[in-house]
Order: structure tokens, then sequence, then C-alpha cells
């Protein structure tokens, strides 16, 4: 297992990160367990989870997963194996029932989010702290046009920093990072820790995938010369670069079977685009949901690659592709599809 510097802090995370969104839903307790204890004993170090999983997001399942990683925590362990990353939740009217529905990062918020959030996964800190989405409006989750919005109303900068700046000050969070961010809110963020007011973000967490390469047109250079690289996730598309939703098929159990919402990766486009993808690697005798990480692995400003399974037999192909090298005439292929299918799932 490759391990890579979190932005500029003395942390090293493995290339491949264990997502756990779908702990408390599609998969159980005991699920999540046997995917932790496998991910540490092939050198996955880094587990991404957030306030709001599992997902779909419902009152009822608010902070399960969280409360998974917990008790596994609790019963193993080994809490200093491990580099946990969660995030607190923005605005979203979909959350009426976390912390009365006035999500905003402010002092408030963030105290309250951090301090439930440590319960729930039973340690004292965590390791990487992120703001799930920013609470002004971004063109992200799908989202091709910016709309500007002059009269929204959202925490200042600063305000967030300084709220920010407290909890790794008490030793409740050690590095703080983004997600969903854009190229100018990475910067602006940068730009504040550079005067002095409060610490640096490590990282970005951003859908980054064959199917949505949205994040190389501004946000790649930010990542690389500001040493605050991509966490990447859904580098499979929900699933779907691995072929399995190709001409129809809909598997038992598979997540765009069930949630029938998470439906923007089987567009059109992305159908021929994804169909493109796997029989290239069917071509090199590739597995094509192994090539598709193994390319995100190798970007340069890739720091981790957020994998998320719902069997141990996926898990353990996820993190196999983390010894997959590709060949240089492959990737040549990849830009060659790349041209025809640019972004055909933002």
């Amino acid at each position: 297992m490759e391990y890579r510097r979190l932005g500029r802090s003395d942390l090293r995370v493995s290339v491949i990160c264990l997502g756990t969104m779908t702990w408390g839903a599609q998969n159980t307790e005991a699920d999540g367990h046997q995917q932790m204890d496998y991910a540490l004993d092939h050198g996955v170090n880094f587990w991404d989870t957030a306030e709001m999983y599992s997902v779909p997001p419902r009152q009822e399942t608010y902070g399960r997963t969280e409360e998974i990683i917990g008790s596994w925590m609790k019963s193993r362990g080994k809490r200093d194996q491990v580099i946990l990353a969660s995030k607190i939740a923005g605005p979203d009217q979909r959350f009426p029932f976390v912390r009365d529905g006035n999500l905003r990062f402010d002092r408030k918020n963030i105290q309250a989010a951090v301090d439930a959030s440590l319960k729930r996964l039973q340690t004292d800190y965590i390791d990487l702290y992120q703001l799930h989405w920013p609470e002004r409006s971004v063109n992200v989750f799908g989202r091709l046009l910016y709309t500007h919005e002059p009269d929204e109303i959202w925490t200042p900068l600063e305000e967030t920093l300084d709220a920010l700046a407290e909890v790794v000050k008490a030793g409740k969070v050690r590095q703080i990072g983004l997600s969903n961010e854009t190229a100018w809110g990475a910067m602006s963020w940068l730009k504040l820790a550079e005067q002095g007011r409060g610490p640096r973000m490590v990282s970005i967490q951003n859908a980054y995938s064959l199917l949505n390469r949205m994040f190389e047109v501004g946000l790649a250079e930010v990542a690389i010369r500001e040493q605050c690289g991509l966490l990447a996730f859904s580098p499979l598309g929900m699933g779907v670069l691995s072929g399995k939703y190709l001409d129809g098929q809909r598997p038992a159990g598979a997540r765009l079977t069930l949630y029938t919402f998470f439906n923007r990766y089987l567009s059109e486009c992305g159908q021929v685009a994804t169909r493109a993808y796997v029989e290239l690697a069917r071509r090199y005798n590739l597995d094509p949901a192994q090539m598709a990480l193994a390319w995100v692995n190798s970007r340069p400003f890739v720091t981790s690659n957020i994998i998320g399974a719902t069997t141990l037999a996926q898990l353990k192909s996820n993190i196999a592709s983390a010894d997959i090298v590709l060949p240089p005439e492959l990737i040549a292929d990849i830009e060659t599809l790349h041209r025809d299918h640019t972004i055909p799932c933002p």
C-alpha cells in the first residue's frame, strides 16, 4: 500500500481510503466491522465518514455510521492505527432534525457537531474534520452552471476558521479540510490561513472519476501548488464504471437499484462513456472497476481515493487496485476517450 502526505501535515494516509456511508443503511454493523478489520489488515489506515451518514440520509439513521465506527473502536482498541476523517453537514432542507435545521458553519454548530461526532465515534479526537459542503450556493452535486445568489447570507469564512481553530486548539481535531468546494472557495480558505487567521486546509474532498473530471478544470492546479490534495469520492460513479448497470441491468441489492434518485451517472451520455471505458479495460484484460480506480490513484493531485463497498468481495477488489500500475498506452487511450466524453456526468 502506498502512503501519501496529507497536505502539509505530518500525517501519511493510504492511497485507498475506506468510505463508510452505506453502513447503517445497506450494510449492518457486523458488515462495517468486517470491512474495517479487512481494510486495516491490508494497509488501509485512512477512513472517511460524516455526521449525516448513512446515505440516503434519514432521521432514523443520522449518525449511525459514526456509531458503527465507534463500536469498532471500542471493541478493537486500535484507534492509534487509524487516521479518521469526518464532516459537519452544511445547510440543507433535508435535515430539519439536525441542530433544529439551522445548519451553519458558526462557532455554536461546529462545537456541537464535533462533540456529538466524538461521542458517536468513541474517540477523543478526529484526525481530519471537513466542511461537507459550502454554506453558499455552488455548482456541485451534478451542476455545471454556477448561479450567483447576491442576497445569500452565509457565515463569514473568517468566523468559521476561528471556530475551527478553537476545536483544533482544544485537541478535538488535528487537521481541517474542505469538501464539495470550488477553486474560489479553496483559495479563499488558504489565503486566510496564510494571513494567520487560522489553521490551513490540508485536503479537498470532491467527486472525481472517469465520468466526472470537473476537478481538473480549476482545482487540480490548486491541489498541487497549494499542497491541498484531492480526496476523490465516487471514483466509480456510484458503481456505474464497473459496468454492472449497462443495458438496463439493475442487480439485486445494488445502490442504484435500491435508490433510484442517485441517477446522474445513469444518463444516456454516461452510459455511452461507461461502455467505452468498460470495453477499453477488457481490451487490456483488466477489471473495469479496478482500471477506473487505478487511474484515479495515478493522478498527481490525488492524495487518497475513497472507495465504498457493500460486499467484502467488492472491498477486496477495490483495495487491490492500489497495486495496479496502468501502462502508458492505456493512459493515452483513456485520454483519447476523454476527448469524446469530456464530462458526461458532472
